[in-house]
């Protein structure tokens, strides 16, 4: 850290609500001159609502923010870059088509007898760049140029638009490989020795102990605490960010255990080095008859890019896959749903429900894909089905005719999950089918999973929850940074799975 110790941003008392949520509960943070300050946490930890208070986006219930000193109210994200507040998003929000120059300049260009001074901007573009140790023709197009370079240009026109101290970085290494990512931790060792405060956001554990010179931990909107990052062991921080002790779970469910009796030798999946570049790394995996694979790791460790890639909504370019013995040819989650498997991915409400179509609707709408729309399904038969699903998995609605966006969240994924059961799929993908959800919802989703193992079915159950992947999952896989790191079978401890996901030491 530069020896400043200047409190650039303190934030003191912080509390937001939205209806029906306290997304930030008496969140205190402070970020000073000269040092890169990690902010983690799981999705929903408030991280994002922090940001947006601090950048003017959403006004605090309670609450001040003191910027270098004195007491201001940020009124909006232009107001925060007056005051040398700026954010770079994970997508660059910038021109493919236009110059480097003209992005970072855009709007600030020297100008000459009332005309834009080309080569003027061409020249300061060139000098800013310098400064970050970046030496590239400015006068070619963004697009041209690599993800990380056009991150660096981002960053550039943050520091040129609002002559940033506060950079707030959000998720910039996502999309990068190895290489490209320590460019942008060049840069921005190159902006921390000129006395600029960085807020570095990302899922990424190794990056946090690379760079960051002290962590602040938000769960569940609530501040967990800010430790020197030197001090913090990963272990530790795992624990800090999912909300569990480092202690053995109890064993596993006496209903657990009875079904691991009948998970069958027929193997109804196999991957092998199966992979997408950028997405996630080449990986193995089998499923059998009657087994639940649980997948853990931490958000943005691969989770939903391998379900994705299982289910046929990305086309993977490395490695094979075997359904029911079969080589996969063609990848789409219609061939999926023909195969027998079935996704409920993990954002209801933008991938899973239809909000204005009624709870019946929703659950007809994966088998009436499957049979094609030329084949419809009668009106008799639709609530057949819906009063079936409505009654198994205890749907708490008035009528298969309510507006599906009337229902609770956990009544809501009951729904979604009663849509894929109704194609009566082998395979069933479910993607955080608990996130949101009341802790009796969350129970008996667990016990259905389990009873639809019992069935022979498999199924590949990802949370974000450890203890719920320990109590549901015969066998679990451990993700970290977009690879398959280690799979553990029987009975395991919940320190050596956390230990499996913080890696290091």
């Amino acid at each position: 850290m530069s020896e400043s110790n200047e409190n650039l941003i303190v934030m003191s008392g912080i509390y937001k609500s939205f209806p029906g949520v306290q997304a930030l509960e008496d969140v205190y943070f402070t970020l000073k001159a000269g040092e890169i300050h990690a902010l983690v946490g799981e999705n929903g930890a408030g991280k994002s609502t922090l940001i947006k208070v601090m950048t003017g986006v959403e006004k605090q219930d309670q609450g001040t923010i003191i910027l270098r000193g004195e007491e201001v109210t940020i009124k909006s994200p232009q107001h925060a870059q007056t005051m040398g507040i700026s954010t770079v998003y994970q997508e660059v929000n910038l021109c493919d088509y236009l110059t480097v120059a003209e992005n970072i300049l855009l709007g600030r260009e020297p100008h000459k007898f009332g005309r834009i001074d080309w080569k003027a901007t061409n020249i300061r573009a060139k000098q800013i760049l310098q400064e970050l140790n970046i030496d590239i023709d400015v006068t070619q197009p963004l697009g041209s140029y690599s993800t990380a370079i056009q991150q660096v240009t981002a960053i550039a026109r943050a520091l040129e638009v609002a002559s940033a101290k506060v950079l707030i970085l959000d998720e910039p290494t996502s999309s990068l490989d190895a290489h490209e990512t320590q460019q942008i931790f060049r840069v921005m060792e190159k902006l921390k020795q000129d006395g600029v405060g960085i807020i570095f956001i990302t899922h990424f554990i190794d990056q946090v102990y690379e760079v960051s010179d002290r962590i602040t931990i938000l769960r569940n909107g609530k501040l967990i605490g800010t430790f020197q990052t030197e001090t913090l062991p990963r272990l530790e921080l795992i624990a800090k960010m999912i909300g569990r002790i480092l202690s053995d779970l109890d064993d596993m469910t006496a209903t657990k255990l009875e079904t691991s009796k009948n998970i069958g030798e027929e193997t109804l999946l196999e991957a092998s080095d199966l992979g997408l570049t950028g997405s996630i790394e080449p990986f193995d995996l089998e499923m059998h008859a009657g087994e639940v694979v649980g997948l853990a790791g931490l958000l943005g460790s691969g989770r939903t890019e391998m379900a994705k890639l299982l289910f046929g909504i990305d086309q993977p370019d490395s490695g094979s896959m075997n359904i029911h013995g079969k080589l996969v040819e063609k990848y789409s989650p219609l061939d999926s749903i023909d195969r027998g498997v079935a996704l409920c991915p993990e954002d209801r409400k933008d991938e899973g429900i239809a909000e204005d179509l009624t709870v019946r609707e929703n659950i007809i709408l994966g088998l009436q894909a499957h049979m094609g729309w030329m084949k419809y399904l009668s009106l008799q038969k639709q609530y057949e089905l819906a009063d079936k699903y409505i009654k198994l998995l205890n749907i708490s609605t008035p009528s298969p005719d309510q507006p599906v966006k009337n229902l609770s969240g956990g009544n809501q994924q009951k729904v979604i999950l009663a849509r894929w059961l109704a194609t009566d799929p082998q395979l069933l993908i479910l993607d955080e089918p608990t996130r949101g959800i009341d802790v009796g919802a969350k129970a008996e989703i667990q016990k259905l999973v389990l009873s639809l193992a019992e069935e022979g079915k498999s199924c590949l159950f990802i949370s974000s929850e450890l203890e719920e992947v320990l109590r549901t999952s015969h066998r679990i896989v451990v993700l970290r940074d977009k690879k398959k790191i280690e799979e553990f079978t029987g009975e395991v401890g919940e320190r050596a799975i956390m230990h499996s996901i913080a890696g290091g030491e």
